[in-house]
């Protein structure tokens, strides 16, 4: 498979193919139930080493409940899940973090007033001295923090600056390269660049990519199917609990995602409606949704010449008298005059008053 992208993304891609590569994380029929409510059911899902998943879908499409399936919080309630090709389930995150998957959610689990290598090494601090006056390896953390940081492209003046002065694409990416140095190997990112903009979302992704060229499977989820095609190797879309669509990079253009993210057959029943409001453009939706509305878009020639002379012809067939709906016709009041001789009939009683005048 190769990449429609220049650069490094190209290069990655051509590399090896995905499908000779056994998945580090795979699910096979998975499905989560919260009582009877049933979240999400029948999802596949596959990350390989050294490429990109991207998981899209809308509010409510389930998203969030499959981090927390593979991340550990929640546990599935139907079908398989699997690490290196071992069925598991996970009790906690931290069992998820024993085999290497690791996930940076949007809040990026930091403290905004601490130190950058204090946010490092959140939870996991290196000390030395003996037991039981231990006490914290500064200088050796600050030096790994640097060193990983840097090792990912990331190059900051004073580790000593709150990471909340940070912009947030720094933030993202310090938290990136955190869960690579804690050694994950599967990397959840949940959607990282929702709430960055043009700039920063650049960032976050091309450190997205270089976790990619480090060997790690990535499950980028985003709303954003633009920002997913940058960077993404395969593409599974959710819809209401299940899966959509699943396919290969080369398998799917972007229009045709993003025509999948929005939902082409309720693009169709909108743009049907859409259609039917003056001074609302529909030729820009997708041409599925254009295609599935042309029945609709037949019948209302008819309805739209209301005014003009085809109307009567449809409504002297319900009437059953032919006539009756002359009444219309008086509107252009020179048809009684120039015909004299319909005035005459019996049918004539209703517009009486029309003819004398």
């Amino acid at each position: 498979m190769t990449s429609k992208t220049p650069g490094t993304h190209g290069a990655v891609l051509a590399d090896s193919a995905p499908e000779q590569e056994s998945p580090l994380v795979e699910l096979r029929g998975a499905g989560k139930a919260y009582g009877n409510v049933r979240a999400l059911h029948g999802v596949d899902l596959a990350v390989r080493p050294g490429r990109v998943t991207c998981v899209l879908g809308d509010n409510g499409a389930g998203k969030s409940t499959l981090i927390k399936i593979i991340s550990g919080l929640h546990q599935h309630t139907e079908g398989e899940f699997l690490v290196d090709g071992e069925t598991v389930r996970f009790a906690t995150p931290r069992d998820a973090l024993a085999r290497g998957i690791a996930t940076v959610y949007q809040d990026l689990a930091t403290i905004p007033l601490m130190p950058v290598w204090r946010n490092f090494f959140l939870g996991s601090e290196m000390t030395k001295g003996p037991w039981p006056v231990r006490r914290l390896d500064i200088a050796r953390m600050k030096r790994t923090a640097d060193e990983e940081l840097r090792n990912m492209g990331i190059v900051l003046d004073d580790l000593e600056q709150p990471i909340g002065t940070l912009s947030g694409g720094q933030r993202q990416s310090v938290a990136i390269a955190r869960a690579v140095y804690f050694g994950a190997r599967v990397l959840i990112l949940d959607e990282p660049t929702a709430a960055l903009g043009v700039k920063q979302s650049g960032v976050v992704l091309k450190y997205v990519a270089a976790a990619r060229e480090r060997g790690l499977g990535v499950v980028f989820i985003t709303h954003n199917p633009h920002h997913a095609y940058m960077v993404g190797d395969h593409f599974s879309v959710l819809r209401l609990g299940t899966l959509e669509l699943s396919a290969p990079r080369a398998d799917i253009t972007l229009e045709e995602l993003t025509n999948h993210m929005a939902g082409g057959a309720e693009l169709a029943a909108l743009k049907h409606e859409l259609a039917q409001v003056g001074g609302v453009d529909t030729g820009a939706l997708p041409d599925d949704a254009r295609a599935a509305s042309e029945p609709a878009d037949a019948g209302r020639p008819a309805a739209g010449k209301a005014d003009g002379t085809e109307r009567t012809s449809g409504t002297e067939e319900p009437d059953g008298s032919g006539k009756s709906s002359g009444s219309g016709k008086s509107s252009g009041s020179g048809k009684s005059s120039d015909t004299p001789s319909e005035t005459e009939k019996p049918d004539n009683a209703t517009s009486g008053t029309e003819g004398k005048v």
